[in-house]
């Protein structure tokens, strides 16, 4: 439980620089050199990754459980699930679905963390996907709040189109039916349907 908890502090900590401090992830970069504190920032992010996933691991070897919910709740995940690939594609493809989700990078987040929640109930899921739900909800506030004041990085623009919506909306769903289908069970060694 200790690595998954300090994969946590290093991959959540590090993508919380700019909601701890407006200007964080400027100066930052400004002192070390914008290429240095990408460097650093994979660094850490793909050191908290690996983390998670050792610790997450050896944490499903010895389950813990907190709760457990009715089985139609797997459904119900299943059913939140459906547009976390949509959105996550329409975060890098400008369109409608961008336009009306704001942020479908953290929605994507917060859907799929709020979806394993509702499927699974142990001390090790609660702080995997409970620390990521919390990061998001804290995250778009953070960032409605940067917005506000005129501190958020434009990043750069590109074009949008309803093809972008179509690739998202076919992409997508596509990458959900091969996570259902075969990915989850390989990735995870858990299949999402029994």
């Amino acid at each position: 439980m200790v690595l998954l908890i300090l994969g946590l502090v290093l991959f959540l900590g590090i993508h919380s620089v700019s909601i701890v401090s407006a200007d964080g992830r400027n100066r930052l970069a400004g002192q070390m050199g914008e290429g240095p504190w990408k460097g650093l920032y994979s660094l850490v992010s793909l050191a908290g990754f690996a983390l998670i996933v050792v610790g997450y691991g050896a944490a499903r070897e010895a389950p813990v459980l907190l709760y457990t919910l009715p089985s139609g709740f797997k459904h119900l995940a299943a059913l939140l699930m459906l547009p976390v690939f949509v959105l996550l594609l329409a975060a890098y493809l400008p369109g409608r679905i961008q336009r009306a989700a704001r942020h479908p990078m953290l929605l994507a987040v917060k859907l799929w963390a709020l979806a394993h929640l509702l499927a699974n109930g142990t001390l090790a899921d609660v702080l995997l996907f409970g620390g990521f739900l919390a990061w998001a909800v804290v995250d778009r506030i953070s960032v409605k709040r940067r917005a506000a004041a005129g501190q958020l990085r434009a990043g750069p623009a590109l074009p949008g189109g309803r093809a972008n919506d179509a690739i998202a909306l076919v992409g997508g769903l596509g990458i959900y039916v091969l996570f259902v289908v075969w990915a989850h069970a390989w990735l995870v060694g858990v299949r999402p349907f029994g």
